[in-house]
């Protein structure tokens, strides 16, 4: 089976980010790592009732992160790894233009 996270920037090739053999974070440090990154990104919920998703968490994140945060493969690597906990699945798709995730 797959252990990925790929990201899909309009008019730009999906970025993969392998997360075979990678150590898993644990599911209340990445929804802590999450949280941090919304925060410090500025991010806003999608939903005009305030309620925030994990899976809308990890689109806007994605979204304000832009190509530039997932040149850095560090970070990438970060965000795919908590991406993946706090959504509790080993292949992640996030398409950001149409602010949507598959499994």
């Amino acid at each position: 089976m797959r252990h990925e996270v790929s990201v899909t920037f309009a008019s730009h090739p999906s970025q993969r980010i392998a997360l075979e053999g990678k150590q898993p974070m644990a599911s209340d440090e990445a929804r802590r790592w999450l949280d941090d990154a919304f925060t410090q990104m500025g991010c806003e919920p999608l939903r005009p009732t305030g309620k925030l998703l994990t899976a809308d968490k990890v689109v806007v994140i994605a979204e304000a992160a832009g190509l530039q945060k997932f040149a850095d493969p560090a970070w990438a690597l970060a965000f795919a790894r908590a991406a993946s906990a706090a959504l509790g699945k080993p292949a992640v798709h996030i398409d950001v233009a149409s602010l949507s995730i598959s499994y």
